[in-house]
Formats: C-alpha cells, structure tokens, sequence
C-alpha cells in the first residue's frame, strides 16, 4: 500500500512539474488582448440574463448527486450536459462565444457548479481552481500564462470575471482567451 501512495505521489509531482514548465509567459501584445477581455467579461457578467441565471442557479443548488467524476460520464450530446448550453444564458454565452479569439465562456454559481456554458467544460464544479477562486474575489481576473485550455486543450489564458448582484459577488464568468 505504502509503494502505491509513494507511485502515486511521484506520479503527481511529475504532472505538477511538467504542468509549470508547459505554461508560458504572456507577452505584451497577448496582455493588451487579456485586458481587453477582462474587460468584456466584467461587460457579459453584468447581463440581466447572466445576473438572473446565477440567481437562479443559487437557489435551486447543483443537480441531484452530480460530481466532477459523473459529469465525466456524461456525453456532449447528452441532455444534461445540452441543457447548459440551450438555457437562456447558455444561448447567450454561446453566442458570446462565437468570437474567435476565445474558446469556450463558461458561467458558475457561488459554489462553483456550472450555470451556462458555450461547450461541456471539463468540470461541473471547479471551485479549487484558480479561474473561480480568483472571480470570487469581486474583480477582473486573468492567469499570468500560457496554458492548454483544460477543456478545449487550446494554447490559452484563463480568465474570469465576479457575476454581481446589487455589489455582492454571486458568482463567476470565465473564459479561455486563445492565443494563437
């Protein structure tokens, strides 16, 4: 058992490893388009229809007994994963998304659950990573790097953006600004 932990442990530090050595810098020009998308983010979370959405979402809570492992075993095409991209704010962030300077717009609740989506994102709750935790904040937020996009594996920055209401962060928008 102690050899398992310890492969595992090895296993671990090496993806870590080689995660940090696969991002890359941002360069000026890549900054100016991350401003200007950190902008644009802080424009769509403002949106009645994302506003309403994450309100609605905090009310309800997430779907019954759906975990990051099980929204792995839903397909794309399946109802579930559908219903976050054809719901009211699903459409919009869709359409959103049609910008070719980014590659997936993705909205969540205060836990982190997923509320609207421009594709399935790898995770239905991605409240321990730092596009969330840092739109939680209640400002404007991008990586300081270059990193395949979790879901799309496009060269990527992440950013996001606090969804308010009447001041009170209530949840977070974010997005992968692609870089090539």
């Amino acid at each position: 058992m102690k050899r398992c932990l310890n492969a595992f442990a090895a296993m671990m530090l090496t993806c870590a490893c080689t995660a940090a050595f696969s991002a890359e810098p941002i360069s000026p020009a890549l900054q100016a388009k991350v401003d200007k998308y950190k902008q644009k983010l802080a424009q769509w979370a403002a949106d009645p229809a994302i506003v309403a959405a994450v309100k609605e979402a905090n009310a309800k809570g997430p779907l019954a007994g759906m975990t990051n492992s099980k929204w792995q075993e839903v397909e794309d095409k399946d109802p579930v994963a559908r219903a976050f991209i054809t719901n009211k704010a699903g459409s919009l962030v869709t359409k959103w998304e049609e910008d070719k300077e980014i590659n997936k717009l993705v909205v969540r609740d205060e836990k982190g659950n997923l509320v609207a989506a421009s594709t399935k994102p790898l995770l239905y709750n991605n409240a321990v990573r730092p596009v969330y935790i840092n739109g939680m904040k209640g400002q404007p937020w991008a990586a300081s790097n270059v990193a395949p996009d979790p879901t799309t594996q496009i060269k990527s920055v992440q950013a996001s953006a606090p969804v308010l209401d009447a001041g009170k962060v209530i949840g977070v928008i974010h997005v992968g600004i692609t870089t090539e």
